[in-house]
């Protein structure tokens, strides 16, 4: 490891513009896309701010780690599908799942009630064509202009970061799984 010297001045100018909502999308094929969204999401609401959670591949039912922290701080988050595609018994029945759970996100979109919405692993409804892209991007530019978005998930569409304000792409570099050891709660779940 390379020892550097603290920088001592800020580097950049401070933007000079207006505060607005913005889309913010975490893709990639590393780790880490839905943990940046919900710390986004805590940060928000530690700040007193309404925050929303859609997660478009969980069960209404799901109890990972995620949603017992945020039931315990009545964050409310939804579970819209049923399971990764790998899972499902009927793939039609899957895409239907999406499509209803987006009109529930585009509606709270546009009540603009929310500081922060969440829309976890939409990529996957996205790819697998059970939404239509326009849609989502028409959304997500006539959302009121207040309103956050943060969009997570693997190949992201490159009309959907060019939309975007803020792209991260998580990077794998090494992953555990890979060396044969499994999912691990409070981890993965």
């Amino acid at each position: 490891m390379e020892i550097e010297t603290p920088p001592t001045d800020r580097g950049s100018d401070k933007p000079s513009g207006e505060r607005r909502g913005l889309v913010i999308v975490h893709t990639g094929d590393g780790k880490g896309k839905s943990t940046a969204a919900f710390g986004l999401a805590l940060r928000a609401h530690g700040r007193g701010k309404a925050v929303k959670i859609y997660q478009f591949m969980k069960v209404p039912s799901a109890r990972f780690g995620e949603h017992r922290v945020f039931a315990q701080l009545a964050v409310p988050i939804e579970g819209l599908g049923d399971g990764f595609s790998w899972k499902s018994r009927d793939l039609e029945h899957s895409a239907q799942l999406a499509r209803d759970g987006w009109a529930r996100a585009v509606a709270t979109l546009r009540a603009g009630e929310h500081f922060l919405i969440v829309l976890d692993e939409i990529m996957y409804p996205l790819r697998y064509g059970w939404l239509p892209l326009e849609p989502v991007l028409r959304a997500l530019r006539e959302r009121p202009a207040h309103v956050h978005v943060v969009l997570t998930g693997r190949n992201a569409p490159q009309e959907l970061m060019d939309l975007a304000d803020t792209v991260t792409e998580m990077r794998l570099v090494k992953h555990h799984f890979n060396a044969g050891v499994p999912a691990q709660r409070g981890i993965e779940d």
